[in-house]
């Protein structure tokens, strides 16, 4: 980025802080209660109980760099208020345990700050304008460092993922720059932070493969096998084991590493979130809901055997599905594995450079958002984050990006239930969603339409749905009796836009020619 363009950039982030400490005294959701809880373990307890402690529902589920990370907030945390860190007091919230939690993820966003900056240090100049406002770095900061998802989920909601997706960007922009160990190195430490970056794991795995691990292509641009290096396989091999050992091997003595897996990986939970995330088994799970309902009008089922609200009843556990078969943790995996394979092989085949890492990225992330099991609706931001720098290349990406994002964010919004908080979203919502219109549409006013009036419409009648969800919708009788179809109406409609989405990002990445310069033997 240019010397001059520091001052905008400063302006960006420390107006996008400043709001960020508006947002302390807002609602909070039952995650601030878990990483009080993990402060309250990792600070009292030794390492060995760490990954056992369950006096309170919320035990410790991520890898063990996260609970040494909030090992060392405990450390500045009992300087606020001690208390915060006694196990035993189950949903303590004093106004200082409030004012340590948000503030910890507010400094810790400087990562996530100083990762953006790094990438918009990799945006081409080709697109160069005169208005600051108009320039494709300016563009991408504000999609990323203003992201309304981010924004409510961290700062409303209450998680850590500024600085997580700090760290994936700080990879992204390093594999860019071509310091292909250093982003290995993030991407490895990442993943021992929170292991949901393993959705995206196939795509650094096989452009490092493709780009670092064989240094030539031939002039048609296919692999030159010859070009294998054995060096650069060894030093990647040496990150990730030394990664691995400084998080895993403390628990491998122990002989606890089967409970820290256990612990990572609860497959007990169902296969849908408490919050529907608006993927392929939320319509999957609609239409069993309406094969019921059909059948039971048509008498081909008997209702004394089917359980009330199995799917829809908005709680974590494990259901059976009525009419459609149900789905198992295998089957969510293979059909995870065939949905992430073609944008594999376009990587491996149809290299791309950065570009085509970035769309083999976003497309391993909304693959598994799409089929995994037990998504959470916020896992749509690790789709959508990466998105955005595509977004500012191509006037296609910047159509695929306003489906998803809109859509995305809007899919969020069930989180944020308080009324309090009900005009909040919506402005901070409207507001990026018409920036976000408007800066792109400005970039590519030479180009085509971004979206043509099918995907318009679409995108319109969230309006309307946002009324009779938030406003109609309780004033009515079925509000007693139906209290989860605001958020089964808004899973399903927003599922069918991320599929869209989906498709469509696939189908231009499966279209798109080769175009891949020679690398020198």
């Amino acid at each position: 980025m240019a010397a001059g363009g520091r001052g905008w950039f400063r302006a960006l982030a420390l107006g996008v802080s400043f709001l960020k400490c508006l947002l302390i005294p807002a609602y909070y959701s039952t995650d601030f209660e878990v990483h009080r809880n993990w402060l309250a373990i990792t600070h009292n307890l030794p390492l060995s109980q760490w990954y056992y402690e369950a006096t309170s529902e919320w035990t410790l589920d991520y890898p063990p760099f996260f609970a040494w990370f909030e090992y060392a907030l405990s450390h500045i945390a009992k300087y606020f208020d001690p208390q915060m860190l006694v196990v035993e007091n189950l949903n303590y919230a004093s106004r200082a345990t409030v004012f340590f939690q948000r503030l910890s993820v507010i400094f810790t966003d400087t990562l996530f700050i100083y990762a953006v900056h790094e990438c918009c240090r990799c945006v081409n100049g080709k697109r160069a304008a005169k208005d600051i406002l108009e320039k494709p770095t300016f563009i991408l900061a504000v999609l990323l460092l203003w992201n309304f998802g981010l924004l409510i989920v961290d700062h409303i909601h209450f998680q850590y993922n500024g600085f997580l997706f700090g760290l994936m960007l700080l990879s992204v922009a390093r594999l860019c720059q071509k310091r292909y160990l250093e982003g290995a190195l993030l991407f490895a430490v990442l993943l021992h932070f929170k292991h949901i970056y393993m959705y995206v794991a196939p795509a650094y795995g096989i452009y490092l493969l493709r780009s670092y691990c064989f240094t030539a292509n031939n002039a048609d641009g296919s692999l030159k096998w010859r070009s294998f290096s054995f060096l650069h396989v060894t030093l990647l091999g040496l990150i990730v084991c030394l990664v691995s050992a400084l998080s895993l091997g403390p628990f491998l003595v122990l002989g606890q590493l089967p409970q820290v897996i256990s612990r990572l990986f609860p497959f007990k939970r169902g296969l849908c979130h408490a919050y529907w995330a608006p993927n392929f088994w939320a319509l999957y799970n609609a239409m069993d809901k309406a094969l019921t309902i059909l059948g039971l009008k048509c008498n081909f089922l008997d209702g004394t055997k089917i359980p009330k609200a199995s799917m829809t009843g908005g709680l974590v556990q494990e259901f059976q599905h009525t009419v459609l078969p149900s789905v198992t943790p295998l089957a969510t995996l293979i059909c995870t594995f065939i949905a992430i394979l073609p944008s594999v092989f376009c990587l491996w085949f149809k290299p791309q450079g950065p570009r085509g890492f970035l769309q083999c990225l976003v497309l391993c992330a909304l693959s598994s958002f799409m089929f995994g099991w037990h998504v959470h609706e916020k896992a749509i931001l690790l789709s959508i984050l990466p998105l955005s720098l595509l977004s500012i290349q191509r006037a296609k990406d910047a159509g695929i990006y306003l489906i998803l994002a809109t859509t995305g964010h809007f899919s969020l919004f069930p989180l944020l239930f308080t009324p309090p908080e009900l005009p909040i979203k919506i402005l901070l919502m409207l507001l990026f969603t018409v920036y976000s219109f408007s800066s792109l549409k400005s970039l590519f006013r030479r180009e085509k339409p971004l979206l043509n009036w099918l995907e318009t419409l679409y995108l319109i009648q969230l309006v309307p749905l946002e009324i009779f969800c938030e406003i109609i919708f309780p004033l009515t009788p079925w509000k007693q009796h139906f209290p989860f179809v605001p958020l089964l109406l808004t899973s399903v409609y927003c599922a069918l836009g991320i599929t869209y989405s989906w498709l469509k990002l696939y189908i231009s990445v499966l279209s798109e020619r080769t175009s891949v310069r020679q690398k020198a033997e």
